[in-house]
């Protein structure tokens, strides 16, 4: 109430003329006005965790089977996807590429490789200018933070990045950092986190040295590899939550005695290769112990729950691929791919399935397919930005794995699922008025893409629908605001969830709310999956999809001193979040790279990318190893 000696502000709509037609007139103006102001804000929801991976660093969880959907079809010759008209792969020799080209000629993706170069090289002299010894620039205010072990992380997670790049001087610059590195603790009573320690660290220095053959990267992974082994002292070997690395004391996480699916199953890509470049066997015999329990579980479809006892027994009935179980999944095709284990081929064709029967998701108006997570048997309709990562493990497992081991039917679901998913991660960047995609959204209920995809074939995959292309609907067809003219089901020539409806911009026509705040945390996942979407089908659509989120990425995210996570992705001009995570340079920025990158430095046949985009090179265990290591037949 205003004080007494304030006489009341008039009205705006008693100033204006008295003539009822054009009050009422003039109040309809600021009512739609006040409405379209308030359609422009962000869909908030709980705030986000804002830390990496899939064993996050507040170490709280959320993960997934066998069986279900599974009638066979053949269209065309063998070999061939009758509805996209992909041939299908079943070597690992690459797609062959389309041409590009614009209505200004063809594209340069040369010039836009070295944009992603340069970008880099101005997030790197911002670290080194201002945060260097310490783990994180703060890219906002140029300050830094430690929050992974004080040990430079950003510096470490990048040195793969600078080499593939060709920044040889700033990698020579770093490796007399590295060689004076002790690794030793900031405080008596400091722990480093044990998942995130090896991906960034370990498997930043690994891959560095297999790139360089640098002695000084071999001896440094040794000694932290060494160091860490006194997490897998529990019963059954599954890893400790952190350790201190100069007395060798563990801890548990907040929990107590249990871990995440993905921290106890995302330390086998390291520890493998560095066994197999020092020699030493119990590097090899502690994680494959992890995987015993694992293999022996007793698990429903091939899903893991997301947390699990000590004692090798699930705590909880919480599915996901996202956040606390995304890598384990990633891994089980990785070891086979690094080192022909057959055990993890099995496993992880037994859980794809899993996933594909229980947790993919078309949303009801556009049909954009989506992965979430269950409890208890109950689906969430959350859709993670670390979730993407699963576009680019089904592309890449359907264009490896051999004929023998796949059948073609289950080679078509993979790479659909591929398609579907990475179109879906594309668009909610899209859809976004900044172009940057929000960390996690809730999608409109809909029905699993199994039971979807068993009616459109069993109506003959849109066969008397007079548009049949991209975008047709049984009914009607999509709009361009995404909606459905007439009718609710899908009915197309493409698989649904593959028929890639336009960005929508505005958020009350989309069928997904972005989570509070709508942060856009500078992930890798989306842009991960394009790379290998355009690697494996030699579809440009895939590169020019990345180009477009590295301009979004470039117009907001880029400071004086580096580059900003975002808060408010569907504002014009986002706010920005005081950090710079070092993954954005180990693995953002370098997908981002590669996909512009005509040369092929990285072959995926050569190399394979641990869950930090560190590329390990394929190997193969001699005679010798197998019985040193006590390597299975089947390993």
């Amino acid at each position: 109430m205003l004080p007494s000696n304030h006489a009341p502000r008039p009205s705006p709509i008693d100033s204006y003329p008295k003539r009822p037609l054009v009050r009422w007139l003039a109040l309809g103006v600021i009512l739609l006005s006040a409405f379209a102001l308030v359609s422009r804000r962000p869909w908030f929801s709980p705030p986000p965790r804002f830390e990496h991976g899939g064993g996050l660093g507040n170490e709280q969880g959320q993960g997934y089977g066998h069986g279900g959907y599974s009638h066979t079809r053949t269209n065309g010759p063998p070999g061939q996807d009758a509805t996209m008209g992909v041939t299908t792969s079943t070597t690992t020799t690459y797609a062959i590429p389309s041409s590009t080209s614009t209505s200004n000629g063809p594209i340069d993706w040369g010039k836009r490789r070295d944009e992603v170069r340069a970008g880099f090289v101005h997030a790197m002299k911002g670290y080194k200018t201002h945060a260097f010894p310490h783990d994180e620039l703060l890219a906002d205010s140029g300050g830094f933070s430690d929050k992974f072990n004080g040990w430079g992380v950003t510096l470490l997670d990048s040195l793969d990045t600078m080499y593939i790049m060709g920044l040889h001087d700033d990698f020579e610059d770093a490796l007399g950092f590295v060689g004076n590195l002790t690794f030793s603790m900031q405080s008596p009573t400091s722990y480093a986190h044990f998942f995130e320690t090896v991906i960034r660290y370990l498997g930043g220095l690994l891959s560095a040295h297999a790139l360089s053959s640098s002695p000084v990267l071999r001896s440094k992974a040794d000694d932290l590899g060494r160091l860490l082994l006194p997490a897998f002292n529990t019963s059954l070997g599954l890893p400790l939550f952190a350790i201190n690395t100069d007395t060798g004391a563990t801890r548990w996480g907040n929990l107590g005695p249990s871990t995440l699916f993905a921290e106890a199953t995302s330390c086998q890509l390291e520890y493998k290769y560095l066994a197999k470049v020092t020699g030493r066997a119990e590097y090899y015999q502690k994680v494959e112990r992890i995987m015993d329990v694992f293999y022996a579980a007793n698990t429903t479809d091939g899903l893991f729950a997301n947390r699990w006892f000590d004692n090798g027994t699930p705590l909880g009935a919480h599915f996901t691929v996202g956040a606390t179980a995304d890598s384990g999944y990633e891994y089980f095709l990785k070891q086979y791919l690094l080192t022909g284990d057959q055990r993890a081929k099995t496993q992880y064709l037994i859980s794809m399935e899993g996933i594909i029967n229980n947790l993919l998701f078309v949303t009801p108006k556009r049909y954009l397919l989506y992965v979430t997570d269950t409890s208890h048997g109950y689906a969430s309709y959350k859709f993670e930005h670390l979730s993407c990562f699963l576009s680019g493990l089904f592309a890449l497992g359907a264009h490896t794995i051999p004929e023998g081991d796949m059948s073609p039917r289950t080679r078509e679901l993979h790479q659909w699922a591929a398609r579907g998913l990475g179109y879906t991660c594309y668009v909610l960047y899209a859809d976004q008025q900044s172009g940057l995609g929000s960390d996690t959204v809730t999608m409109a209920k809909g029905q699993k893409w199994v039971d979807v995809l068993k009616e459109w074939e069993e109506r003959g995959q849109g066969e008397g629908v007079a548009d049949d292309g991209p975008g047709a609907w049984r009914k009607g067809s999509v709009d361009s605001n995404g909606g459905s003219v007439s009718g609710p089901g899908y009915m197309g020539s493409l698989p649904p969830g593959l028929h890639e409806p336009p960005p929508v911009k505005d958020m009350l026509k989309r069928d997904y709310s972005n989570s509070w705040p709508a942060v856009y945390l500078l992930r890798p996942e989306t842009v991960e999956s394009l790379y290998i979407l355009w690697k494996t089908t030699g579809e440009v659509r895939w590169r020019e999809r990345g180009y477009e989120i590295f301009q979004a990425i470039e117009r907001h995210s880029r400071t004086n001193f580096g580059y900003a996570s975002m808060r408010g992705v569907d504002m014009n001009t986002p706010e920005k979040v005081d950090d710079m995570p070092s993954y954005f340079l180990a693995e953002t920025l370098k997908y981002l790279y590669l996909l512009f990158d005509d040369t092929d430095s990285i072959d995926l046949k050569k190399w394979v990318f641990n869950t930090e985009a560190h590329p390990l090179p394929v190997f193969e265990w001699t005679d010798g190893e197998r019985k040193a290591f006590n390597v299975l037949s089947s390993s």
